[in-house]
């Protein structure tokens, strides 16, 4: 918890901080992965496959 603190009182805590288009980018990959897992059932662990 002293470590997060001191971080966020040094660098802020990241609600400042100004988009970028590759902010854009790595959100709509993480939409499509998260897409993808839905799809597979959003199960962790799958069974092996032979």
């Amino acid at each position: 918890m002293k470590i997060s603190q001191k971080i966020r009182a040094e660098h802020g805590d990241g609600s400042s901080a100004v988009e970028t288009e590759f902010d854009a980018e790595a959100l709509a990959g993480m939409a499509e992965k998260s897409a993808e897992f839905a799809a597979q059932g959003n199960r962790v662990y799958l069974p092996l496959a032979d």
